[in-house]
């Protein structure tokens, strides 16, 4: 666990399983239960990212290398406006829902109960670190639930940074933290969880569904894939080239899951000097790689034999910094390591089709995945783009923005993710529906008794259909 107790001794099964029984015996008190618990750890969350906003700046440089708007902007901005967005629903989405009822329970009527499931996993990231730990946090409290977050030791300054401000600014009986690597996860995993919240790479994702299974507990997976880019003609050029560039390298540097992972055009990008100037990796508004062996990785895709002689933008490096140059590769083969891995990383291979229809084949062809944008001025494009291309999200005429939709799901679909929060969607994530039908001890009908006739049998099935005149037919007895 976070703090001094870690040190004394390492987290285990039976650490875990004792942390588990802590906090399933917190959420049994009720506490978490409440609106005021709720708002109050939510007003904790924005309060902790107000106050601390620079020494979250500063763990994302020590992680990530991230430029200070990029850790503003992408992580505590976007927390601050989950929090806020949650305050500001939150009686609302605990109300029960009112839904109709049928003839066949008259009188009566029902509601939609949301209740907490308990006492949840958070599994984040390290690509997004602050924003992609305690987003599903918000979520996650917002439902009432007990919580715990085990941040990506592969971004250890802000996991530090985080088991340190959650210890004081938010309910340690019901919220906990938990640092570590593959043991602590391992154990973690072992426990039995009311639900799992994973947010990382298919590999990883596919260990902690093996795990939930044993027990059965309901998981969501925010996964990655490749996410293409459909660049159509008569367009502004210059103002996609830009939207296409930010979405990707300024984006931590293309490490990100909803980056574009490659395009299909017949155009070219000519933007990225004036973004990053002709010696890019000198550039302050870059970010570095996360480490040496994603930089190993990286270099791997772009060395091998038919990709290195399709680079015809960037392709610098230095492995002393864990700088890789935003790199542009034209028409690579597509049975190449880098059209068939997620890259997460700077490089963007470009491929050209005679008709820009041939796109949509190509990228059905392939795994879901967890974005897909188009550039097109065309209306017919657009529907069919819309209709025919399977992701966890769309954009047209721009990329990543979905992502802060709050009336949007942001999740995937197939091998991009299981799954979906943001907004109403993330309470909703975390909660269960209950369905509660009320009933008076008036109109209580024999039918419903034996013994049964044929008569019975006539008025039942009107009543199950819904028929008025089925009704009144089998109450005057014609069939």
């Amino acid at each position: 666990m976070a703090g001094e107790d870690k040190k004394q001794q390492p987290f285990d099964s039976k650490a875990a399983s004792s942390l588990v029984a802590e906090l399933r015996g917190a959420f049994a008190s009720g506490t978490t239960r409440s609106y005021q618990w709720r708002e109050s750890q939510l007003r904790g969350l924005l309060r902790m990212t107000d106050e601390h906003e620079q020494d979250i700046v500063a763990a994302l440089r020590s992680d990530l290398g991230k430029p200070e708007l990029e850790s503003v902007l992408y992580e505590a901005a976007m927390l601050r406006n989950s929090c806020k967005f949650a305050l500001k629903e939150l009686q609302r989405w605990m109300m029960p829902e009112k839904v109709k009822t049928s003839l066949t329970t008259f009188p009566s009527s029902a509601e939609i109960v949301s209740e907490p499931l308990g006492v949840v996993l958070i599994i984040s990231a390290w690509n997004y670190p602050y924003l992609l730990s305690l987003d599903p946090v918000v979520g996650a409290i917002a439902a009432g639930n007990a919580v715990v977050l085990k941040p990506s030791e592969i971004a250890p300054a802000t996991s530090a940074l985080l088991a340190k401000l959650l210890g004081e600014y938010m309910d340690s009986s019901s919220i906990r933290v938990v640092e570590g690597a593959v043991p602590e996860t391992t154990a973690l995993l072992e426990q039995k969880w009311d639900k799992i919240f994973y947010t990382g790479n298919g590999r990883v994702g596919r260990i902690v569904m093996a795990a939930a299974a044993k027990h059965l507990t309901p998981v969501v997976l925010e996964l990655g894939g490749k996410s293409p880019v459909v660049v159509d003609s008569g367009i502004n050029l210059q103002i996609a080239c830009r939207r296409i560039i930010v979405g990707k390298w300024g984006n931590n540097n293309g490490q990100a899951c909803i980056a574009s992972d490659y395009i299909i055009t017949t155009k070219d990008l000519n933007e990225l000097e004036t973004f990053y100037g002709k010696n890019p990796l000198e550039s302050k508004d870059l970010s570095r790689i996360v480490n040496s062996d994603h930089f190993t990785r990286l270099t791997k895709l772009l060395d091998e034999d038919k990709v290195s002689k399709k680079v015809v933008y960037g392709g610098e490096r230095d492995p002393t910094k864990l700088q890789i140059a935003p790199t542009i590769l034209l028409d690579v083969p597509r049975d190449s390591l880098i059209m068939n891995e997620e890259i997460f990383g700077p490089l963007l291979p470009i491929l050209t089709v005679d008709k820009l229809e041939e796109s949509f084949d190509i990228i059905n062809s392939g795994a879901k995945p967890l974005a897909a944008y188009i550039f097109t001025n065309d209306k017919k494009l657009k529907e069919h783009f819309v209709n025919n291309v399977s992701a966890g999200g769309l954009v047209v005429n721009d990329t990543t923005v979905h992502l802060a939709v709050h009336a949007l799901p942001f999740g995937g679909v197939g091998e991009s993710g299981i799954g979906a929060y943001h907004g109403k969607f993330s309470f909703d994530a975390f909660s269960h529906k209950k369905a509660v039908v009320y009933r008076s001890f008036m109109g209580d009908a024999a039918i419903r008794y034996p013994p049964y006739t044929n008569g019975k049998l006539r008025l039942m099935k009107a009543l199950l259909g819904g028929s008025i005149l089925g009704i009144l037919r089998a109450l005057f007895g014609r069939s």
